[in-house]
């Protein structure tokens, strides 16, 4: 009975030992979808972001009248921007960025006040030069948001990340975090996402090759990604040498055990 006992308990130590071995199929991306792999046919292509309140605008106006050009750019010259820039003193971005007030609004020189809630920045663009047509001739615009930020954290990683373009999806992001780490679980990654109708948490597997067709590919300004740790960190079975390491030390504690109560 007690050699049947321990046999019993030596076999289960092993089945879950081998059971945690972290594998391929668990840390892979762009796998197909199948029985453990989910599959996301949402076909949701990327969406122009739509400006909110708070958001900031990089506004800056190009025009072959240099006087009202500084003015149209916060009322410096080119000379002394490249100074404030050598002398360190001060970003000259800020220079041209405008902040989308509690009324959508932001305030332009020359122009006043322009709406630009739930604009995108291509519109917000072609108003700006039909508004800057009657004043200044010749005229481009650049519209860019700016000062937008994701956030990561769990499984050794934490970080707060700036979005450098209109669009980066959830792999360009990973990149910018160093990656989930081993013993991250990807088939549970979830971001906390604001919307019009209040925060929400989505769930997905960022191992499916679906998810470039689905809702989580793309990240949206104040994202909050979090990547748990994996139950199989316990044993951190990774790789051929650890598994056959696991075994003779299991068989070896499991000899053990036999023997001392062997000689009882």
């Amino acid at each position: 009975m007690r050699k049947t006992l321990i046999i019993t308990s030596l076999i289960f130590l092993l089945g879950v030992a081998f059971s945690s071995c972290i594998t391929s199929k668990k840390i892979n991306y762009l796998q197909k979808p199948d029985f453990i792999i989910p599959s996301y046919n949402d076909t949701i292509s990327f969406q122009e972001y739509q400006l909110r309140e708070g958001d900031c605008l990089y506004i800056r106006v190009y025009a072959l009248n240099s006087d009202i050009a500084m003015v149209l750019n916060g009322g410096m010259s080119s000379a002394n921007q490249q100074t404030m820039m050598r002398g360190g003193t001060s970003s000259v971005d800020d220079l041209y960025t405008y902040i989308v007030d509690s009324d959508g609004n932001i305030k332009f020189p020359l122009v006043g006040n322009v709406f630009v809630q739930d604009k995108s920045t291509r519109e917000v663009k072609e108003i700006l030069e039909q508004e800057l047509d009657s004043i200044v001739s010749s005229c481009s615009v650049d519209v860019r948001i700016t000062r937008r930020y994701f956030s990561m954290f769990g499984a050794e990683m934490s970080g707060r990340y700036p979005i450098p373009k209109e669009k980066i999806n959830i792999f360009e992001a990973l990149a910018m975090a160093g990656n989930i780490s081993l013993y991250g679980d990807r088939s549970k990654v979830r971001i906390v996402r604001e919307t019009e109708n209040g925060t929400v948490i989505k769930t997905f597997d960022v191992r499916s090759a679906d998810i470039l067709h689905s809702e989580f590919y793309y990240i949206e300004h104040n994202d909050i990604i979090y990547v748990q740790t994996m139950r199989e960190r316990f044993f951190s079975i990774t790789n051929l040498p650890a598994a056959i390491a696991t075994t003779v030390s299991t068989i070896s504690f499991g000899v053990f055990i036999y023997n001392y109560f062997s000689n009882l």
